[in-house]
């Protein structure tokens, strides 16, 4: 019987989990016809059909299914058996991090400098993500840490596999013009809002806030980066929902007005638990936690 060779199984993972080859083309740097090439030659060493026609794309067969969840399992004990090797031997593997905007601002420069010190020879590749999109990637094995957040009354899904540990709290506030006579949500019924793209947790978290306080928020500019939103804010353009660790670092152009209770996200880690044996992604997960308790804190407060 053929040996199935890790690299096929892989790729019929990532159909599982991305749904169409084009997709997994594009994830892994490869062609559609070399994805296609080595999925048919995974389906004559297994000798049945994984992959059938559906429209102009294909979907996984009863028997690609069941060997796509023998490919999960046998790439956790790939990356647990790569663990134990690197924890026997004085190099380290490179660590993929996914890290969210705030993050990459606030905390990882700060644990770059700490991993500097501890593990010179530990090479860190960063890649900004959404924490959606990181999660994902963290699951399809595009990245080996992710940098994320939850809102407070929204919980994330909790994938199999999965480790998270909690970083710390970060604020999250009204932001509005200097000079601005708001006070309180209530007070912004009104205005034009900058809010993140939707399906984002934050922007859920913002809209149910407004809600709440009886009115439906005019989304008028949707922009994934939180500098512009401070800049469209600070131009009296637009009043936003902003976290704490945007500013660290730096004075706000901009008033921050409390909401009722100081809400406050979590900010978390998350890695593959078949690569907890690791010796650089520990390392990476310590400098971090190390690290975040040096993010600055505003004083939150009315315009002047």
């Amino acid at each position: 019987m053929p040996v199935f060779e890790l690299r096929r199984l892989r790729l019929l993972h990532e159909l599982a989990l991305r749904g169409t080859l084009a997709a997994v083309a594009e994830a892994l740097s490869y062609s559609p016809s070399t994805i296609s090439q080595q999925l048919a030659q995974l389906e004559k060493e297994a000798g049945v059909a994984l992959l059938a026609p559906e429209g102009r794309r294909v979907r996984l067969t009863e028997h690609g299914r069941v060997l796509a969840a023998h490919a999960a399992r046998a790439l956790d004990l790939d990356e647990q058996a790569r663990g134990e090797l690197e924890s026997l031997h004085p190099g380290l593997a490179p660590v993929r991090v996914a890290v969210m905007q705030t993050a990459a601002l606030a905390i990882v420069p700060a644990a770059l400098g700490i991993l500097g010190e501890r593990a010179p020879r530990l090479r860190v590749e960063l890649v900004e993500l959404a924490p959606e999109v990181g999660l994902f990637e963290l699951t399809a094995r595009g990245v080996d840490l992710v940098i994320a957040e939850q809102y407070p009354g929204h919980t994330r899904a909790h994938a199999d596999g999965l480790e998270r540990e909690t970083l710390g709290t970060d604020p999250i506030r009204l932001a509005v013009a200097s000079g601005d006579s708001a006070r309180s949500l209530e007070d912004l019924r009104d205005r034009a809002w900058v809010m993140e793209p939707g399906g984002t947790a934050s922007r859920l978290w913002a809209v149910q806030q407004c809600r709440a306080a009886g009115f439906e928020p005019d989304v008028r500019y949707e922009l994934a980066d939180l500098s512009a939103h401070a800049r469209l804010v600070a131009a009296g353009q637009a009043v936003a929902v902003l976290p704490d660790l945007l500013w660290e670092g730096t004075s706000p152009a901009v008033s921050l007005l409390d909401f009722p209770g100081r809400p406050a996200r979590e900010i978390f880690t998350a890695q593959r638990t078949a690569s907890r044996g690791r010796a650089g992604i520990l390392e990476v997960r310590r400098a971090l936690r190390d690290a975040f308790p040096a993010a600055g804190r505003v004083t939150a407060g009315p315009a002047p």
